[in-house]
């Protein structure tokens, strides 16, 4: 058997192709190393990083200190499961609850993990604490939401590609308009309701930022109905928008908070649900859990992740760089026709192209961004997300501003 460094980009795509499942549509480039906001494919070619793993390496590829806590953890102590006590969790929970101003934290591994646990809380907290006959809980959830690919979410999805032939669908949930207030009160007149679970801004829609006070009147608009709210902050949170949390930017405070991703720099899987002792203490023994979930590991790996946040001071470079990359990208809009519009906060952006959905254009767009050292990815067909490292310089945002110049004007449709 071919040892693996001596396989080719073209090798290692064949084999997933033969013996991976297909349910991811790659862009064509395999990579073998990552360091601060670079990536290198197996030949060598070195590329800016423009996704960081759907906004998970937010402290940049293989950081030196969340690196040295995962290996350094990893020679005493991996996994003792939750049936033991471990040294590292209990530092870990009054750390991360002490971070983001919580009573309790549920840890867990994935995005899609946190956000079921946080579902299940909700429910579980309607019935015994406000009263809900049992199996008839609603949540409302958002029109073009992303919250994971589990039966559940995908239940209240209205991505056909995430749903179709994968129901029956689970119940008890409002769907509506996002960024509708009117909307969402009269959603909250229903009988039934628990809580209101949204994104601070859609990243999967595209980048999609609510109007100004969305998020402060629906967080109201929740507690005069008595319903909670529940951010999901899987992909916006850990400094990506320029502040901590973007409902920071609104200075809202969620009922419960959902977290993954750059919580643990892209390093580990660890997610979370925090909330305080009111709802949270509804979860008793046996009644949620995960292998998993808690590690020391992921502790360890969290715990530096965070610091890293903090000491470099990461989400006022996200808020500073995101508006000289908006304001760059912007004379390239006013250049380039098939550019549409730039939006977006702090280092979470995206550009539409000026192109139908069903088009091949944005896709092929990202190819030439790769042709020239840069990796993008398309989302809804015909908008490009661009979400680097926060850890990048403003002469490298500035480079790869250059990059897209340099590809449009190059890019034949």
């Amino acid at each position: 058997m071919e040892t693996i460094d001596k396989l080719s980009s073209q090798d290692l795509i064949q084999l997933e192709d033969a013996h991976g499942a297909h349910n991811y549509h790659p862009l064509p480039v395999v990579l073998e190393k990552g360091e601060g906001v670079h990536v290198w494919d197996v030949e060598g070619k070195k590329y800016y990083d423009f996704l960081s793993a759907y906004s998970a390496v937010n402290q940049g590829h293989c950081h030196p200190k969340i690196v040295g806590a995962m290996t350094e953890q990893a020679q005493t102590l991996t996994l003792t499961s939750r049936a033991f006590y471990n040294n590292v969790l209990g530092v870990f929970e009054k750390f991360v609850t002490s971070f983001f101003d919580f009573d309790k934290v549920l840890p867990m591994n994935t995005g899609a993990e946190a956000v079921e646990t946080a579902i299940k809380i909700c429910r579980k907290w309607a019935y015994e604490k406000k009263g809900i006959p049992e199996n008839e809980a609603k949540i409302i959830v958002c029109e073009n939401n992303f919250h994971g690919r589990t039966t559940t979410i995908i239940s209240f999805s209205n991505d056909e590609n995430a749903r179709k032939n994968f129901g029956p669908y689970t119940p008890g949930f409002i769907k509506i308009p996002y960024n509708d207030v009117e909307a969402l009160e009269v959603a909250l007149k229903e009988p039934n309701v628990a809580g209101f679970l949204v994104e601070p801004i859609q990243g999967e829609a595209g980048v999609f930022v609510p109007d100004e006070g969305y998020l402060t009147k629906a967080k109201a608009l929740c507690e005069e109905n008595g319903a909670l709210f529940i951010a999901d902050e899987v992909q916006t949170g850990i400094a990506r928008t320029g502040k901590l949390l973007a409902v920071d930017h609104e200075n809202v405070k969620p009922d419960m908070l959902i977290l993954g991703k750059a919580i643990s720099g892209g390093a580990y899987p660890v997610s979370a649900v925090l909330a305080n002792d009111e709802i949270m203490m509804v979860i008793k023994p046996g009644q949620h859990g995960s292998t998993f979930g808690g590690n020391p590991v992921g502790a360890k790996v969290a715990m530096a992740a965070l610091n890293v946040i903090k000491d470099e001071e990461l989400a006022n470079k996200a808020e500073s760089l995101g508006q000289l990359f908006r304001t760059e990208v912007q004379k390239l809009v006013d250049k380039y026709d098939l550019l549409k519009l730039v939006r977006g906060k702090g280092l979470l952006n995206a550009v539409v192209i000026n192109d139908t959905e069903d088009s091949s254009t944005a896709w092929d767009i990202c190819m030439k961004l790769r042709d020239n050292g840069m990796l993008a990815k398309p989302t809804h067909g015909n908008i490009i997300r661009f979400a680097p490292p926060l850890v990048m310089t403003e002469e490298q945002l500035l480079d790869c501003v250059a990059i897209i110049d340099k590809t449009m004007a190059e890019f034949k449709k």
